[in-house]
């Protein structure tokens, strides 16, 4: 996918106004939040696992981290992460800017409860150099999840 199918959706949603594209590279928590001036946890960081032959994708908080044993629990195997290869073809996104909507068949996306702590988060618009301001309500909206999930280590248990 490219960010020009993102900006196309936006502009049709009149959400065009709240994407941010940089020079500088967004394509980690830290220097996505930094490029945007705001709390490196309202990132809105995808990741990617392997699931059959697809992908399961979980938007969680940025400086949580996914629970091994939870993730067994509610997807039924090991917490595996995609190759960048494997990335790319899955999601239709190279890392660091994959998009947790306009995503292709066999790309699941689950939003992470711990989303929920902030009002506005920031997940990557189809580019290691873009984000977008959504509220959960919106980002929901847009991803059209297979649900919530809970699969991140609690915020106190975090190095």
């Amino acid at each position: 996918m490219t960010i020009e199918k993102v900006r196309a959706l936006l502009a049709e949603r009149g959400l065009l106004d709240r994407l941010h594209e940089f020079e500088q590279s967004t394509a980690t928590v830290d220097l996505a939040a930094e490029a945007l001036g705001v709390d490196p946890d309202q990132i809105a960081k995808t990741l990617g696992f392997y699931h059959g032959d697809g992908a399961v994708l979980v938007v969680a908080a940025g400086k949580r981290r996914v629970d091994n044993h939870k993730f067994k629990e509610t997807f039924g195997c090991k917490a595996r992460m995609l190759s960048p290869e494997d990335t790319a073809r899955l999601t239709g996104n190279d890392p660091g800017g994959v998009c947790p909507f306009l995503t292709p068949e066999g790309a699941e996306v689950w939003l992470d409860v711990s989303l929920r702590d902030h009002e506005t988060v920031y997940p990557a618009a189809g580019s290691a150099h873009s984000g977008i301001a959504l509220s959960c309500a919106e980002l929901e909206e847009l991803a059209g999840p297979a649900g919530w999930c809970d699969v991140c280590k609690p915020r106190e248990a975090q190095p």
